[in-house]
């Protein structure tokens, strides 16, 4: 077994993928808490400056990638809590390439999990998504976490299947936690402009025209620091409250339609023009209640999709993105 720090010595806490869009938050609130904090990440979007802003931040970077034996073993070497955000994320991303999304996200787990486990690691926290929720049949009754999961995507197929191996096995000493988080969205040092608030916002300030399907569906939203937050107000729990639990990650009245999200940007913008038009690739319709981690945990969500709006709104405004239409803002070409 892999010796641990010696005792007195703060917890060392590994993010996979913290070099990520919500990665780079969770590093920062973790580091914050008085952990110490190391990365493993393959830098797949070319997040070198991140990396380099994480080791000015005093965090312990390995580029390597999850796949990748060596790379995992000097990751675990002495951790004590393990985040696993590291994937291929988001739909289009891995429909792309199903077959490397398979290798990273459901392989690259299972060896991840099974060596944590044998290192002797007690913690961890794995980034699921409300994606697993699919489309509801009624979906104005928000769901709970004892709901019927319905993923009609491959990437909410493939957390659907590590949750339930990460909550069904034995993995004593490792007592995991599945964080379902609701779709992300603000301004976070590794931008993404592929996600729905996120990107109406940017297309609408540019005076583009935003073509939009499935605008009366509803899906639920967080802020990318209120996801940072989450991690780290989870691993301070008590191992034994929360190992073995899946929480929703988000506010209840943060539920809204694509309609709803367009209407707020309206309210700080004049920019831009919608139309809609009926496509069916995107079913996922639901609400999501949040009451489970604000009840058990006490945790509260600090901001709210208008806020968002406005930050990404102000960071446009002063060109903190540079070229916000870049390849290196979204997952995918």
């Amino acid at each position: 077994m892999i010796a641990k720090p010696l005792s007195g010595t703060s917890r060392l806490a590994l993010v996979t993928g913290g070099a990520g869009y919500i990665g780079m938050g969770a590093c920062a609130e973790l580091a914050a808490s008085g952990r110490r904090v190391r990365v493993l990440d393959v830098l797949l979007h070319d997040q070198q400056e991140r990396a380099a802003e994480l080791v000015e931040q005093g965090v312990e970077v390995i580029r390597g990638d999850i796949r990748d034996p060596e790379a995992r073993a000097k990751a675990l070497a002495g951790a004590d809590e393990v985040v696993h955000l590291a994937a291929i994320v988001g739909d289009p991303a891995c429909a792309v390439d199903p077959e490397l999304s398979h290798a990273v996200n459901v392989e690259g787990s299972r060896l991840l999990v099974r060596e944590a486990r044998d290192a002797g690691v007690e913690r961890m926290v794995f980034a699921s998504t409300c994606s697993n929720y699919g489309r509801m049949a009624d979906p104005s009754v928000p769901i709970t976490e004892d709901g019927d999961l319905a993923p009609v995507s491959l990437y909410a197929e493939q957390k659907v299947g590590i949750e339930r191996a990460l909550l069904a096995d034995d993995l004593t000493p490792l007592l995991p936690t599945c964080l379902r988080f609701a779709t992300v969205y603000g301004v976070a040092p590794r931008m993404r402009f592929d996600l729905t608030v996120n990107e109406f916002t940017r297309d609408l300030w540019a005076d583009r025209h935003l073509e939009m399907f499935g605008e009366q569906f509803w899906r639920p939203y967080v802020h990318v620091r209120d996801a940072g937050r989450a991690i780290v107000h989870v691993l301070d729990q008590p191992v034994e409250k929360v190992g073995g639990r899946v929480y929703n990650v988000g506010r209840s009245g943060e539920n809204y339609r694509k309609l709803d999200i367009v209407a707020e940007i309206r309210r700080q913008t004049a920019n831009g023009a919608v139309s809609y038009v009926a496509r069916t690739e995107d079913p996922r319709d639901y609400q999501v209640s949040f009451d489970r981690i604000a009840n058990e945990l006490g945790f509260a969500t600090t901001r709210t999709v208008p806020d968002g709006i406005a930050e990404v709104i102000a960071g446009l405004e002063a060109g903190a993105f540079g070229d916000p239409f870049a390849r290196a803002h979204r997952n995918t070409d």
